[in-house]
């Protein structure tokens, strides 16, 4: 008996800790959609208070993970390994805050001061936050995210938070006359939706509409249940066009096109030849696909002159309330080459991630003008903050996620298909976007970012009814 009662004991506390870990597990899961609810709301989480809260759960959350992975026994998956380029970012734009020399400013100074790489390193550190939690969503959505019913939750959610801000956008336009519109900083005429800038509104709209487009045209969506994706896609079309964003507009073009390209590729090889239909024998061909990607050039090129050259009182993407006011405000591309005159002073390890507002101070002409704050193009952004080290720590991001999302393209599972094209078709129109723009900036439109990574390039089990498909296909 002596030998039989740890055997029990263990047994036992095994199974306790199962209990408990999924019970975390599916708590995590759970607040992670509270939360992305609940960042959508205040302006789309734009203000400091929004951010710290968002950082903080993030945070929360995180310790959960490593106490369910202790109890499970497993909290590290090998989907993972697109996190390295990111924590990896992450460590870099800490060492941008940490001094590495003295410089003598003057004899009044004893000794100098510390040289660091940040022109301001406490917005570094606040960005370095930012980054992390960002990083740290995505490793928990990665880890989460390992069902088709929970795979599906989270498409259902970024569609419904596309809709209901698109709803709320067109009820506030037809309605709003005065100050304060549920929301006590929504102004007459100013932004869309909840958002107090109309083109990161169209960012988010892109975002919705990319995965609805995708989840129908790449076979994810029954017959029968074609019209109930239909309807919350014209939605999002229409509010998109409402905003008059000329570069979301252009970017939602670019959508249509790249959709096709997409739509070609998710299919499995064998079940292309088995069952080619006259569409997809079209747009396999390679002077189809050719003409595609010259058409996309051509759209990304003339979109870059035609917003870069216009004036940006009469252009979208600056705060509406800076444009009321009346004053003289500088042409996007005075701000692009202000930009690169930075770039090409520090060209290796950049001015620091959230110091760009200081750095430009140096390179831009302000006379009658105002300051800018940001560079209207994220690539342009990123490569003045990090140089050519954060650029290239970027690119590892786009490289895993590519490589990734390719296996998700050729699986047998019609809807994992589906879903991973529809996410490729919304991260594409903000990688359009933000050629003209800096939407991502907006926590709201980053982190939805973030879900359509994890959305593309998940491991999720097959359940049952996904198995039978897969076998059926063979």
């Amino acid at each position: 008996m002596s030998q039989t009662v740890p055997v029990k004991f263990a047994g036992s506390h095994a199974e306790r800790s199962t209990r408990i870990a999924r019970v975390i597990e599916v708590t995590i899961f759970i607040a992670l959609l509270a939360l992305i609810v609940l960042t959508a709301i205040p302006y789309g989480a734009n203000g400091p208070l929004p951010k710290a809260l968002f950082e903080c759960i993030v945070l929360a959350l995180a310790i959960l993970w490593i106490i369910e992975g202790l109890l499970s026994g497993s909290w590290w998956r090998p989907v993972h390994r697109l996190l390295a380029p990111g924590l990896a970012l992450v460590a870099y734009a800490f060492l941008q805050t940490l001094p590495f020399s003295r410089a003598n400013i003057g004899a009044e100074i004893e000794g100098g001061v510390w040289r660091v790489i940040s022109f301001d390193p406490q917005s570094t550190r606040l960005a370095t936050m930012k980054l992390l939690a960002y990083v740290l969503a995505l490793g928990l959505l990665l880890r989460y995210t390992n069902t088709r019913h929970r795979l599906r939750a989270l498409i259902y959610l970024v569609i419904g938070i596309a809709v209901l801000s698109a709803v709320f956008g067109m009820v506030r336009q037809m309605t709003q006359h005065e100050a304060g519109f549920v929301l006590p900083g929504l102004m007459p005429g100013q932004g869309y939706g909840q958002f107090i800038n109309r083109n990161h509104f169209a960012f988010l709209m892109e975002m919705g509409l990319g995965l609805t487009l995708g989840l129908i045209v790449a076979g994810g969506v029954r017959r029968e249940k074609m019209l109930i994706y239909l309807a919350p896609a014209l939605l999002l079309w229409a509010a998109l066009v409402l905003t008059n964003s000329k570069g979301g507009i252009l970017s939602m073009l670019s959508q249509m096109l790249f959709l096709v390209l997409i739509y070609s590729l998710s299919r499995p090889e064998r079940e292309a030849s088995e069952r080619p239909t006259w569409l997809l024998r079209a747009v396999r061909s390679s002077v189809v696909r050719g003409a595609i990607i010259i058409a996309l050039l051509i759209g990304l090129v003339f979109s870059v002159f035609w917003l870069g050259g216009e004036r940006l009182e009469s252009r979208i993407g600056l705060n509406d309330e800076i444009n009321a006011t009346g004053r003289d405000v500088t042409p996007r591309i005075e701000i692009w080459r202000a930009t690169w005159q930075v770039i090409k002073a520090h060209p290796v390890f950049g001015v620091g991630f959230g110091a760009y507002w200081v750095s430009i101070d140096e390179f831009s002409d302000r006379s009658g003008k105002f300051k800018p704050f940001e560079a209207h193009n994220d690539y342009l952004d990123i490569l003045a903050s990090g140089g050519l080290i954060g650029l290239a720590l970027a690119g590892w991001v786009v490289f895993l996620v590519i490589k990734r999302a390719r296996l998700q393209l050729r699986t047998t599972d019609s809807f994992r298909r589906a879903a991973c094209a529809g996410a490729l078709v919304g991260l594409f129109g903000v990688a359009v976007h933000s050629l003209v723009e800096f939407g991502l900036q907006t926590t709201i439109n980053a982190v939805i970012f973030v879900v359509l990574i994890a959305i593309a390039t998940a491991d999720v089990k097959a359940t049952h009814r996904g198995a039978s498909r897969a076998v059926m296909d063979r």
